[in-house]
């Protein structure tokens, strides 16, 4: 019974060392030269995803102690627009910040937003002298050459660096490109062994928020007037007006659709013999002829051309990707955007004031944008 026992204790710890191999990593030889990364995405703005650039423990060397491997760190360059991280080894320990901004550029605005960027190192043994499993549990940052105390320096590193969704979520609708470089080093004042070079290109739509921005209304409901006034001379005389309405296009894609689509409906009752280019108030205390009606006509101002809008006739406001554009905080948002800028304005052609029953008119009028059905 004794034997027994004992075989099975063997089998019990020749069990646990395979376990324990089976987590030390293969050696290792740091890469060299300039190593070139490209992160190609496509989401929308409601379900971000998180850039992984190396998987948690991507080894980036290991070997015998002599090698100096378990010295390994990252450093940025100088030019902070490609990683805002320290450019020499800190000696820092694994208490220390692990996090580092990095600059996004939209390429149709030229807009920056810098995006919170996480990574740290784990030193490996070589042997397995203060662990149980080759690997020291600390997390270090990227920029340092410290290793904890234990009886032989570490053999190895291991990295880990990713941006997450939450960070990711921080990016409007748009193209955005950046890159990062990180410089390699083994001996903190040797020379650079390696640069790791990130390119990002990401496409990012918004497409559940994409409106008709009226910056004057926010998320009520526009109430919009005319701007009506009576001239007596000459005579006879009468009355007209024009209203202009700030309003601004969002289409949810960096404002880079090939073109936006808008139609205007007049939702009230049928005008006999109103002008199909013409939309109309009515008279509050009710009636249905022309005395008891205003027609007016609208105009969109898109990139310096007046364009005339017809009763539910589709314009196409083409040269969308190249329009003036303007920078707002849409309503139930935290960042900015850019949006394309198209005043309407609402002119009403003058008649005689003896024509109109005097009162107030009041109408509903309905503004829809259509965007390309083939954009991402």
């Amino acid at each position: 019974m004794r034997t027994a026992w004992r075989l099975l204790l063997a089998a019990a710890c020749l069990l646990g060392s395979a376990q324990a191999l089976a987590q030390r990593p293969p050696a290792t030889t740091p890469a060299t030269g300039v190593i070139t990364t490209d992160i190609v995405r496509t989401f929308d703005r409601s379900a971000p995803e998180a850039l992984e650039l190396w998987a948690p423990r991507t080894v980036l060397g290991y070997g015998e102690v002599e090698l100096g491997y378990g010295k390994i760190h990252l450093t940025c360059d100088r030019d902070v627009g490609q990683g805002r991280c320290p450019m020499h080894d800190t000696q820092e320990g694994p208490l220390a910040g692990k996090d580092f901004t990095l600059s996004f550029r939209e390429q149709r605005s030229g807009q920056r937003i810098d995006l919170r960027t996480v990574g740290w190192l784990e030193r490996v043994e070589w042997e397995r002298d203060c662990s149980i499993d080759y690997w020291d549990q600390a997390k270090f940052p990227l920029w340092t050459s410290a290793s904890n105390d234990c009886q032989v320096p570490p053999g190895g590193t291991a990295a880990r660096l990713v941006i997450e969704d939450q960070d990711v979520a921080d990016l409007v609708a748009g193209r955005w490109t950046a890159e990062l470089r990180l410089n390699l080093r083994i001996d903190p004042d040797g020379p650079i062994i390696a640069t790791h070079v990130f390119r990002f290109d990401l496409t990012i739509t918004d497409r559940d928020r994409t409106m008709i921005y009226l910056p004057e209304f926010g998320m009520a409901e526009p109430l919009v007037g005319l701007q009506l006034d009576y001239r007596p001379i000459p005579s006879p005389g009468t009355i007209g007006g024009t209203a202009v309405l700030d309003m601004c296009l969002y289409d949810g894609m960096g404002s880079q659709s090939e073109y936006l689509a808008i139609t205007a409906r007049d939702m009230g009752p049928a005008a006999p013999g109103r002008p199909p280019s013409q939309y109309s108030v009515w008279h509050r205390d009710g009636g249905r002829e022309a005395q008891d009606r205003l027609d007016y006509q609208l105009t969109l101002d898109h990139s310096g051309q007046k364009i005339a809008l017809r009763n539910n006739e589709e314009v196409l406001l083409r040269g969308i990707d190249t329009a003036e554009l303007r920078l707002v905080m849409l309503p139930d948002m935290n960042q900015w955007v850019y949006c394309v800028p198209t005043p309407l304005t609402l002119e009403t052609p003058r008649v005689p004031a003896s024509e109109k029953r005097e009162g107030y008119y009041d109408g509903r009028l309905k503004l829809e944008m259509r965007l390309p059905t083939d954009r991402l």
